[in-house]
């Protein structure tokens, strides 16, 4: 390979040394992707991409998400100042984000992957933690590993921020929207199938409120049991300690992530480029099940 590979002492990820993104041949980024297959987490320091460069990067992962091809992820309003109000619901969102998640469960077709980037860091925390969901599929119990291969969650954004308090305007938001205005709800296996490594893991996270089947309280103690049980072992969590310049890239199909707290008088500023799913593949049952 051209560049460096360092496995984390973890069930997942690996640090890439020695190479630069922007310069990078078909033959070398053929050698990264298979890495980030086997891995699910590049973790690239020091490359400081621009806003173009990372979306030209991230394109090469495959077609992008319409309108989150390069967005900030900040609590720094447009002007510069620092989002303060409670009831912001850029801020409301950032705070759901901090708990465990895939991306884009809750839309019609879940997200493949997402490249992102640090631009401004805070002086302390604001780490962002990746849970490794094959590790924790092949921990299941043989009982808990049948019964969730048979089960299926439905996912939903509104759900799940209304369960943290954390409810958002669907219009005249300064939040853009995404994921507020679902026609119909995802239903989605606990079973997770990759499509390219075949490999099996637990589609679990904060957006799944409900199991098709089960009474409501029966279904979210399902649900909160193996999400706890699934980010339990800390070798298949690993939390990155951001610097400026830092790039990961994850495996959105088998990994879960989640902000870290910080100080909100701090500025926070990534930059996310989010990889499309195929609709094959990742596609969901859509219901028109009402939302509680």
């Amino acid at each position: 390979m051209p560049f460096q590979l360092q496995p984390l002492e973890k069930s997942f990820g690996v640090v890439v040394s020695d190479i630069d993104l922007r310069a990078l041949d078909d033959p070398s980024f053929e050698s990264l992707y298979g890495a980030w297959l086997e891995h699910a987490l590049l973790i690239i320091p020091e490359q400081h991409l621009s806003n173009a460069e990372q979306t030209a990067f991230a394109r090469r992962f495959g077609e992008l998400v319409k309108g989150l091809e390069a967005v900030e992820i900040s609590n720094v309003l447009p002007d510069g100042r620092l989002r303060e109000a409670p009831g912001d619901d850029m801020m409301k969102i950032i705070r759901g984000n901090m708990h465990w998640h895939q991306d884009s469960t809750y839309m019609p077709v879940q997200a493949k992957g997402a490249v992102f980037s640090a631009k401004v860091v805070p002086a302390s925390q604001g780490d962002t933690a990746f849970a490794d969901m094959r590790h924790a599929w092949q921990a299941l119990d043989e009982e808990r590993r049948t019964r969730c291969a048979e089960l299926s969650a439905y996912h939903s954004l509104v759900a799940s921020q209304k369960r943290l308090g954390e409810e958002t305007k669907q219009e005249d938001s300064e939040y853009f929207g995404y994921g507020l205005d679902v026609e119909g709800v995802p239903l989605r296996p606990l079973r997770k199938l990759h499509p390219e490594t075949g490999t099996e893991s637990l589609a679990i996270g904060r957006h799944a409120f409900a199991i098709s089947g089960l009474t409501t309280q029966a279904s979210q103690s399902f649900v909160d049991d193996l999400l706890n049980f699934a980010v339990s072992d800390p070798h298949r969590v690993y939390q990155h300690r951001w610097r400026v310049g830092d790039v990961v890239v994850w495996d959105n199909r088998c990994l879960l992530h989640r902000s870290c707290e910080w100080d909100f008088s701090e500025p926070r500023v990534m930059l996310h480029s989010r990889i499309a799913g195929d609709p094959a593949t990742e596609g969901a049952l859509l219901s028109q099940r009402q939302l509680d």
